[in-house]
């Protein structure tokens, strides 16, 4: 056999390689999380909450989301939803550089009867953006984008903490 007869087999190998490599080693893609619970009601978000929509289309994608807290097996309840921004750098004319947005989310979580499943707890997200004024559209754009990125991760960092329970 020639060299270049070699050349298909070698590439497969190596492209094979790291797939081979992450199957050995334990490496598993991030799966949703799964809840031992059957039922949850959420209670206490502001009325057409995009952080309630998200977390309800998210949950009822494995469990069954209820409207009445009693009919449910937890409740989830909260407490306070915040989306505070605040101007951290200036330029030396004293405009505007750099933003801080930031997504505060308290909850707890209880049975009906008020057994405490999850206590008082809270999710904070810092992120930063650099402020233009020339490109004050786009910004906001990118202000939004951020703020559903961060309502995401809360989605998840809360469907991670309703796995560990066990009633």
């Amino acid at each position: 056999m020639s060299l270049s007869e070699f050349a298909p087999r070698r590439r497969a190998l190596l492209l094979a390689a790291p797939a081979l490599l992450l199957a050995g080693c334990g490496f598993e893609l991030k799966r949703a999380a799964e809840l031992q619970f059957e039922s949850i009601a959420l209670t206490g978000f502001a009325p057409r909450s995009p952080l309630a929509r998200e977390l309800r289309d998210t949950l009822e994608r494995s469990i069954t989301v209820k409207d009445a807290p009693a009919q449910a097996q937890v409740v989830l309840q909260a407490l306070a939803e915040e989306r505070p921004r605040r101007a951290v750098a200036f330029t030396a004319s004293g405009q505007v550089r750099d933003i801080q947005l930031r997504t505060i989310f308290r909850y707890r979580a209880q049975t009906p009867a008020e057994r405490e499943l999850i206590p008082d707890s809270r999710i904070e997200l810092i992120r930063e953006m650099t402020f233009i004024e020339s490109a004050a559209l786009g910004k906001q754009q990118e202000e939004q984008d951020l703020f559903r990125e961060m309502q995401s991760d809360i989605v998840l960092q809360v469907m991670l903490r309703l796995s560990a329970i066990r009633l």
